[in-house]
């Protein structure tokens, strides 16, 4: 999911406020929740509608952020006094990759042709953690296409050791090969 400029900064002041103030576990609680509920298509077409009333809207936040931190209340009120409220789309996702890189983690996904166990996963990301230097997190989704191998996307970098990429590999390097010159007969 690509993050838009705007969301990333009000992420960014999010989490640096609750980091501030030693509340990052709650604030964090409270923007899953708010991603959840912004993921339904139900509670987005309202909030997000032009067609509805900023009176009804600001009624629902309100009902969406009680028993929220205060910080993070004011915060979702504070995007629809700005008419910001679209951050909330990708608000969740923004503050998590904040909160993995101040524990110095990253995200990453494995793309395989068959399911991988957790061990596989585990050893895969202890291997990929040294070469980056952090702690990675991965996430295992099955492309059957592949036919074997993995594929690996983790900070922007792919790594493929899938049949399919070692095939392309191969079929560059032939067909970037120089021919022996042929002897004159």
């Amino acid at each position: 999911m690509i993050i838009d400029p705007v969301t990333s900064r009000w992420a960014d002041a999010l989490f640096d406020l609750a980091q501030d103030k030693d509340v990052l576990d709650e604030v964090t609680r409270d923007v899953e929740r708010i991603a959840v509920e912004v993921g339904t298509p139900e509670v987005a077409n309202f909030l997000f509608d032009a067609r509805v009333p900023a009176g009804e809207k600001r009624k629902r936040v309100k009902e969406l952020t009680s028993g929220f931190h205060v910080l993070t209340a004011n915060f979702v009120g504070l995007l629809f006094d700005k008419n910001r409220a679209e951050v909330l789309r990708g608000l969740g996702h923004a503050f998590k990759l904040k909160v993995l890189a101040s524990r110095g983690a990253v995200e990453g996904r494995v793309e395989s042709a068959r399911p991988l166990g957790s061990g596989e996963l585990a050893e895969l990301a202890v291997s990929l953690g040294s070469k980056l230097g952090k702690e990675v997190l991965l996430e295992n989704v099955v492309v059957p296409t592949l036919v074997g191998g993995v594929r690996v996307t983790v900070g922007g970098r792919m790594i493929d050791y899938s049949v399919q990429g070692r095939l392309a590999g191969m079929r560059r390097k032939l067909m970037n090969a120089r021919l022996p010159a042929s002897a004159p007969a």
